[in-house]
């Protein structure tokens, strides 16, 4: 095999890789744009003079200004932490896609209200919209890589969830230009700054009329025991008849894992928490945790946030080329990121992405904090040029870019949507998404903090973090790549952890090849008679 090739668990029929599950995945992922663009824009529309002379940010101290901005920023979070958790609630009760649909409405309705801020208003539009977009944006990061991976066939599931990472990367990328746009082409008045706060309106708008016209996921209409129409939209979403070979026997791994589950922990609201009680579950969710842990650990929301005060820190001066060093590196992740969509995380695999991307990106940390450590670039606010070394320096920080965004940035998010079984599923997602949001929350409040206090050891901090997550990613994460939802039970039973991808895929495999000898000794043309019927009736078990 090379490294172009698909791995798959079973023969696939190629109808199954089809525009209608790329469709839909690409739909639910305007969520994650609208996620990137919120991230991105906000730390350098705060730094853009129109918006501090009309909120009269020289009023202010310095240490009561860091406040603010931080919280501006930081309110954000919050509001996204709680909106992960109460997607767990909309999900179990709504479904997938109606989820979408009351998030992105939240989201909209919290943009609307930022835009009647003004001078004379104060900030409180702006901070209780940004908890109102927070709150939609953290359901959308819990529901969206759960309602593209329970659609997803196993071979290109890393590739369509990591949709919802291009579409974070697009927003992002809008988002780091936006303001650079604003300030080159605009005089500073009110209208300069509150384009970039409308403009949130439009991925938004875009994920609340999409919403509307993608069908619901059928792994949770089978848990609703809505079968006929969960048999109607997966047969229209892998473009095969309900008597094909391939839906009988996905219908029954669906069944197989759904009866077990409700053998072993009961379906119900309630019943996912019982479940935390197994270790299995409780190890699980924990890993979900950590992900996010690490990743954030990596210094990406910092840069997200505060880009203008990481490139000061390097020694880049002036707000607009500040701005466009900013843009420059939101291209870098962007670019990088349809690598890793198109070619990386569905062939090279989840585990060694993170950590030969934690090796690289650590590296760059350690020079970018001995530059500052050793030329104090920041002590010499006159020059307007950057010496060799922070030539250099620039250099490397893109080669963290490089080595972080087709890594970090958007597996965690992967392996999360499906190492989970389908009854805890949307629980644990919830569980890595409140992670995410909570770290983001402390990054983002403390981050200007931290550049004061520590200085350049805030590089070798999070430098030291990507070092650890190389071996806690080694011992502790087996490779979830190509293999169906419903065999995650196995895999994290199976020992050592580095070889159980493989261990597991040859049991498959040869699981496939009896079921085949099976089929072929009863023939399977009489099989195919029957198939629907028992498809229907839930009786089929491969």
């Amino acid at each position: 095999m090379t490294i172009l090739s698909l791995k798959e668990d079973r023969p696939t029929p190629k109808a199954v890789y089809n525009w209608r599950v790329y469709a839909c995945a690409a739909t639910a992922s305007f969520a994650a744009c609208m996620i990137g663009y919120d991230s991105a824009f906000i730390g350098t529309t705060l730094a853009l003079p129109s918006f501090e002379d009309e909120f009269n940010f020289a009023q202010y101290s310095k240490s009561h200004l860091t406040l603010i901005q931080q919280n501006i920023v930081s309110v954000y979070q919050a509001g996204a932490f709680f909106g992960s958790l109460a997607a767990y609630v909309s999900s179990y009760f709504l479904g997938r896609r109606k989820s979408l649909l009351t998030f992105a409405a939240f989201f909209m309705i919290g943009a609307g209200m930022m835009l009647g801020a003004n001078g004379s208003r104060g900030l409180g539009l702006i901070i209780g919209g940004r908890v109102l977009a927070g709150f939609g944006v953290g359901g959308c990061s819990n529901m969206t890589p759960i309602y593209i991976s329970e659609l997803a066939p196993p071979a290109v599931r890393g590739r369509l969830v990591g949709l919802y990472e291009l579409g974070w990367q697009i927003g992002g990328l809008v988002g780091f230009w936006i303001t650079y746009g604003v300030n080159t082409t605009l005089a500073p008045s009110h209208t300069q700054w509150l384009i970039p706060f409308a403009v949130q309106l439009i991925p938004g708008g875009m994920l609340l009329i999409g919403a509307i016209f993608i069908p619901e996921s059928p792994r949770w209409l089978f848990l609703k025991g809505k079968r006929e129409e969960a048999l109607k939209v997966l047969c229209w979403m892998r473009q095969l008849d309900r008597d094909d070979k391939y839906i009988v026997e996905e219908v029954a791994f669906i069944d197989e894992d759904l009866d077990r589950y409700r053998r072993e922990v009961g379906a119900g609201f309630w019943k996912p928490f019982l479940a935390l009680k197994e270790r299995k579950i409780q190890w699980r969710f924990c890993l979900g945790a950590l992900l996010f842990i690490f990743q954030n650990g990596s210094g990406i929301n910092a840069i997200n946030y505060y880009s203008p005060t990481v490139f000061r820190s390097i020694g880049v001066q002036g707000t607009n080329t500040s701005f466009l060093t900013t843009g420059i590196f939101g291209v870098v992740k962007t670019a990088l990121t349809l690598v890793w969509l198109l070619v990386l995380i569905d062939h090279m695999g989840r585990r060694n992405l993170l950590m030969i991307g934690a090796i690289g990106g650590s590296l760059c940390m350690w020079f970018i904090g001995a530059y500052i450590k050793i030329s104090d670039p920041t002590s010499n606010q006159n020059n307007t040029t950057l010496s060799s070394g922070g030539i250099a320096a620039i250099f490397f920080f893109y080669l963290w870019t490089a080595f972080y965004t087709p890594s970090w940035n958007g597996t965690p998010w992967v392996i999360n949507s499906e190492m989970f079984d389908q009854n805890t599923r949307s629980l644990g997602q919830a569980n890595a998404a409140a992670n995410n949001w909570l770290w983001n929350f402390i990054i983002a409040r403390f981050t200007q903090q931290m550049f004061e206090a520590w200085g350049y050891g805030v590089y070798f901090f999070f430098a030291s973090l990507m070092i650890i997550s190389v071996v806690f990613v080694f011992f502790c994460i087996p490779e979830t790549k190509a293999l169906p939802l419903e065999a995650m039970d196995r895999l994290f039973k199976i020992k050592p952890t580095w070889k159980a991808n493989k261990i597991l895929m040859e049991q498959l495999r040869a699981e496939n090849q009896d079921f085949e000898q099976n089929t072929r000794g009863i023939g399977w043309d009489n099989e195919k008679e029957t198939s629907a019927e028992q498809v229907e009736d839930g009786a089929v078990k491969v």
